[in-house]
């Protein structure tokens, strides 16, 4: 596969990864608290977050980037 189509991808596979991994753990040490199981309980609910993040990220992330290319680059004004 060409290195270009590879890196959307890649780039949403990390970033799904981390920003499920920081949020199930968020969630899970608030729900459960710094139980024994906790470490067992927090990968459970990464990876089904994970799984989750993941497609979600690939269909968002094309959409996210033409709403901020038009925040930055408004419509230009007409003159007088």
């Amino acid at each position: 596969m060409n290195r270009a189509r590879l890196k959307p991808l890649l780039t949403g596979l990390v970033l799904s990864g981390l920003m499920s991994l920081i949020v199930s753990g968020i969630a899970t040490v608030r729900a459960t608290g710094l139980t024994p199981g906790f470490a067992s309980l927090w990968a459970g609910a990464w990876l089904t977050a994970w799984a989750v993040a993941f497609p979600v990220v690939l269909v968002v992330a094309p959409l996210t980037q033409r709403v901020v290319q038009r925040l930055l680059d408004p419509p230009a004004r007409p003159r007088d």
